[in-house]
């Protein structure tokens, strides 16, 4: 299974239906799962938190539902990827998915609740829920090495990544969102 994260940065990119368009056809001979990033919506989060001075804990909350609308204007882009809440609502008839993580994502121990913690690991989260699975990260930004503590402090990846990767290794790429061709094979490896 390949569990993508498609960064909310490709908002306002031309490129976003290109890979949209390369997921569906990947996903007809592999089990695609697309993770929305948070994109404009978590930025409103950002604004609101800073303006109104409320907790990470509700501005967390706030962030997942952000990534929700997002994976809501992608499925309306991509009609035939299949809307899913939980990493138990997979098919295991390799359908192309979308998952629209909810607050059932709160009870979850190991996500703590503040901004340490974005899409990226909540992509990384959701991959190690299966057996076998690999992780891609489709980003606005390019790296040079796969180092995750070079990433996390040039805030390429958020700061909870590493930990949650340490715990559960998978394997992981870096992807540029300008480089489609040769995908999945193409990206820096990370860990």
């Amino acid at each position: 299974m390949h569990i993508v994260k498609l960064g909310g940065s490709l908002y306002h990119t031309a490129e976003l239906k290109s890979w949209l368009t390369l997921l569906e056809q990947t996903a007809l001979n592999e089990c695609v799962v697309i993770v929305p990033g948070g994109g404009p919506f978590a930025d409103m989060v950002r604004q609101a938190q800073q303006l109104h001075q409320f907790d990470d804990q509700h501005a967390h909350h706030m962030a997942i539902l952000a990534m929700a609308q997002y994976g809501l204007i992608l499925q309306a882009l991509l009609p035939s990827a299949v809307l899913v809440k939980t990493p138990a609502e997979v098919s295991s008839h390799c359908q192309l998915s979308i998952w629209l993580p909810d607050d059932q994502l709160l009870q979850v121990e190991e996500i703590t609740q503040n901004w340490q913690i974005t899409s990226d690991s909540l992509a990384l989260w959701f991959a190690q829920q299966f057996p076998q699975s690999s992780l891609s990260l489709i980003k606005r930004v390019s790296a040079d090495s796969g180092d995750l503590n070079v990433l996390s402090k040039k805030g390429i990846i958020d700061q909870g990544f590493t930990a949650l990767f340490q715990q559960r290794p998978i394997l992981t790429q870096l992807i540029h969102y300008q480089t489609l061709e040769n995908f999945p094979e193409h990206g820096i490896k990370l860990g």
